[in-house]
């Protein structure tokens, strides 16, 4: 779940078959050197690669602020520059650097800052430093979409605080490598300590002798504090915490990997109705597992924890603010009935942990990966639940929402995701692509060979693309070119001529063909048309229905 930049944009790309199209004039968008800085590794990132994260915050709930450290881990892997770039976002206040002992001195550019130490002087391939930083973070305006820190409190007057930062960055409130690209490959350490005393709940695994939160008396304020340990590698943005009067109950599940530990949050008032719409977790595991593979985080556990917005795929920490309501907040998205007979939230967001969290796409233009694969498995968990038939139905359903205002993919270097037409655009190319297998057992094994092959991996849209042609043995690339790339929707044209069909695609990138199935009077055909004119032989009517399964205007 992700806010949408509604920027117009256009590109030239790189087909397969080593061919070059324009799909459209190109036009200036007028990235920012911080667009730039954010959203490409450049020379002051491209030659460290962070290990682990040991992330200590403090939260002042009274004046909205935090405070605290992080001490970084990276290997050198290339000849290190002069300056090294560290992400910290206005308002926030990097206070001091600390390398050997030794204070390193820092300039700052807007959202980052430089690092000035002669790093090449370093005599092995490791690289520790610790950042201290201080601020009152940007407060969200439209959480999860628009995000930042959310300080509210519930019904009852308790504190309810949290953090939804995908797309804004993580670099909102700590200090990091915010790069899409680079995830710490050892895990992270999150100790969260808060002035009141609240349940704290984030990522991983809680480290506490009895499994809980520990409270002190200090400077006679009560001090909740909290240390967990991500044992996996984690995408930046989705490092979170949560603080509220929270309860909290356990279970196992029995997976394909072994004991699955299972946590559940809720508000104290909202548990007898969590316990009832959480109670779904058990089944859909069981069903993603099925079609995707183990659940990628064993050795975190999962975890669902209610949210003060709508919802965020946190890896191992699931945010959950549905309202305890079918369909997303009580609406069906795809206007069929199917999305309203299960939590859209909860559905939607525990698919990312296999796509977006476990398989994570290097920039976020290819962000579809997340999105588009993750939309697809809100069909899946239908499928498991109430059959192929209705699953269809619903994926289908939710095509009408796709706009084809800009391509899905964006532009790249400059923390651009492109069109919000990743989810259910980025959904109809999967279910094409299921489609055109015609063969349910192979593509499960497709789902499951990229979480396998790809496991806990940076990838990007093309090395995902050529996986699917590989495996399936057909050449997707002009499906992902016309799909991805253009907002042109194929165009069906056709006539009926003494007994024959004249047939063509419109709108089409070269080499551009689906297998369409055509039904009239007991007839059923199935033709490939391309961008030139065919003709078969029809002894049906002339009026006769095509396949629904495909993405095409007739």
């Amino acid at each position: 779940m992700k806010k949408f930049i509604f920027l117009i944009v256009t590109l030239w790309y790189s087909l397969m078959a080593n061919t070059t199209f324009a799909f459209s004039p190109p036009t200036d968008p007028a990235f920012s050197r911080q667009d730039t800085l954010r959203g490409s590794n450049g020379r002051g990132r491209s030659w460290w690669d962070v290990q682990h994260y040991n992330l200590r915050v403090s939260y002042d709930t009274a004046n909205k602020s935090i405070s605290g450290s992080n001490e970084i881990r990276a290997k050198i892997i290339a000849a290190p520059t002069d300056t090294l770039q560290l992400d910290l976002q206005e308002p926030m206040v990097l206070d001091s650097v600390l390398l050997a002992g030794k204070k390193v001195d820092f300039a700052r550019e807007n959202n980052v800052y430089w690092l000035k130490y002669p790093f090449r002087s370093l005599q092995d391939s490791l690289l520790q430093f610790t950042a201290y930083y201080h601020g009152s973070p940007r407060i969200a305006r439209r959480p999860p979409w628009d995000g930042g820190f959310i300080w509210t409190k519930d019904s009852l007057g308790h504190p309810w605080i949290a953090v939804a930062c995908q797309g804004l960055g993580a670099s909102c409130w700590w200090p990091c490598k915010d790069y899409q690209g680079d995830e710490p490959d050892r895990g992270m350490r999150i100790e969260v300590t808060d002035t009141d005393a609240s349940c704290i709940v984030s990522n991983g695994c809680l480290n506490g002798e009895d499994g809980y939160w520990h409270s002190t008396i200090e400077d006679s304020f009560i001090l909740t504090s909290s240390k967990y340990t991500v044992r996996n590698p984690i995408n930046t943005y989705n490092a979170t915490f949560y603080i509220g009067d929270y309860v909290s109950w356990r279970d196992t599940l029995m997976g394909e990997k072994g004991k699955l530990d299972l946590s559940f949050y809720a508000l104290r008032y909202h548990e007898e109705a969590a316990r009832k719409q959480f109670a779904v977790v058990r089944q859909m595991l069981h069903c993603f597992e099925y079609w995707m593979g183990p659940y990628p985080f064993y050795e975190d556990g999962y975890k669902l924890v209610e949210a003060p917005y709508l919802g965020m795929e946190h890896q191992s920490a699931i945010a959950y603010g549905n309202q305890f309501k079918m369909g997303y907040l009580g609406m069906d998205r795809s206007g069929t009935g199917v999305g309203l007979l299960f939590d859209f939230i909860i559905i939607h967001e525990s698919g990312h942990e296999w796509f977006g969290n476990n398989i994570t796409a290097q920039d976020i233009a290819d962000n579809w990966l997340h999105e588009g694969l993750t939309t697809y498995t809100e069909a899946l968990f239908a499928e498991c639940a109430f059959g192929k038939e209705k699953a269809y139905e619903y994926t289908r359903g939710q095509w009408k929402g796709i706009q084809n205002d800009r391509p899905v993919i964006g532009i790249y270097g400059v923390n651009n995701e492109g069109s919000g037409d990743e989810y259910d655009k980025g959904s109809a190319v999967i279910h094409m692509v299921r489609t055109i297998m015609n063969d349910d057992e192979k593509f499960r094994q497709l789902l499951r060979g990229l979480n396998k092959d790809f496991y806990h991996k940076i990838v990007t849209s093309k090395e995902v693309e050529d996986y699917f042609s590989r495996f399936a043995g057909y050449n997707f690339a002009p499906l992902f070119n016309q799909y991805l790339r253009t907002t042109d929707i194929p165009q069906f044209d056709y006539y009926i001529k003494k007994k024959k069909l004249f047939y063509r695609f419109k709108n089409v990138v070269s080499n551009f063909t689906l297998p369409l199935s055509i039904s009239s009077e007991g007839l059923t055909e199935t033709i490939y048309p391309t961008s030139e004119w065919q003709s078969i032989r029809w002894e049906g009517g002339y009026g006769f229905e095509i396949s629904k399964d495909f993405l095409i205007r007739n």
